[in-house]
């Protein structure tokens, strides 16, 4: 059964790597505005560690209104034990606005930690069984995992509050909301590009996340949306690229995001890519003030 999300989340929050990787006043300056504007979810990824649990303790403290997400740790080398007392730790201070999601990235990084990868779902479901058996565990409704395919989001629904999928167009948030019913969180990513011109959007896109599609997780799940080996070319096709991105100005970019809630989605979590231009700043400081103008008008439909 279902475990609804423990902690608030609002219709959209800002994704970004920035928040981890910019200088730490900048970020903690960031964090503070951002929460001030609005946004009340603020994401990180975790990607193989490397600091990130200290990283979300930290926007805790600079954002104290908003709810701090981790999209998503890497399980390979990571001690549950630590996690669950870092968690109850944070909550005895900041109260409940931490979310920990949890992904099985690759072989490779399994192979890095010294472990199996195994079978992604097996080795997942060993980690939750880890969780669980921790003296202070993270609970379900704490915890979401970084599910694209079936049987991954059966597991996220089963035994954490939901998923966070990556690289989705809104068709798979309605087909995954109509399969699992109205309990799971779907809360999916969504890479952004405040840019008109339709090449260098494009562009921004693939410097941004153009990688990813070359990833075999990735390109299975894409191919089950439909796309062919004709869109999954490096970089992406221009049709798989503005399926996956929004990209325009203000009004059609928050016309992709209601596209999510209006299919389901949960909340959306927004990764702002801007076209290379010299002497830009680390973080995306004006793009997350703009999108912020859009927040009051974006709310999940009922499902």
């Amino acid at each position: 059964m279902a475990t609804r999300l423990d902690t608030s989340l609002p219709a959209v929050g800002v994704w970004s790597m920035e928040l981890r990787g910019a200088a730490r006043p900048a970020v903690r300056d960031a964090a503070t505005e951002l929460d001030e504007r609005g946004f009340r979810a603020l994401w990180i990824p975790g990607l193989d560690g490397g600091g990130a649990v200290d990283d979300v303790g930290h926007l805790l403290e600079a954002a104290p209104r908003a709810t701090v997400a981790l999209g998503v740790l890497a399980i390979w080398g990571q001690d549950p034990v630590a996690l669950g007392d870092r968690l109850a730790a944070w909550d005895a201070v900041h109260g409940k606005r931490t979310i920990l999601g949890f992904g099985v990235s690759n072989a490779h990084s399994a192979a890095r930690a010294g472990q199996d990868y195994g079978r992604p779902v097996e080795s997942m479901g060993r980690w939750l069984d880890a969780l669980d058996a921790a003296p202070r565990p993270v609970p379900a409704g704490r915890r979401i995992l970084g599910a694209l395919g079936p049987r991954m989001a059966d597991l996220a629904a089963d035994r954490t509050a939901g998923w966070h999928p990556f690289l989705v167009t809104p068709d798979y948030t309605a087909a995954q909301r109509e399969r699992v019913g109205a309990q799971p969180l779907v809360a999916p990513h969504l890479a952004v590009v405040l840019e008109r011109d339709p090449d260098r959007a494009r562009t921004a896109a693939r410097a941004g996340i153009g990688m990813f599609i070359g990833f075999p997780a990735y390109r299975a799940n894409l191919a089950r949306l439909g796309f062919t080996e004709d869109d999954l070319v490096p970089g992406g096709s221009d049709r798989l690229i503005d399926a996956l991105v929004a990209w325009g100005d203000l009004d059609a970019v928050g016309d992709r995001i209601r596209e999510h809630l209006d299919a389901g989605a949960d909340h959306v979590a927004l990764h702002v890519l801007r076209p290379e231009e010299p002497d830009q700043p680390a973080l995306p400081l004006p793009q997350w003030r703009d999108l912020a103008t859009l927040l009051p008008s974006l709310a999940p439909a009922t499902h």
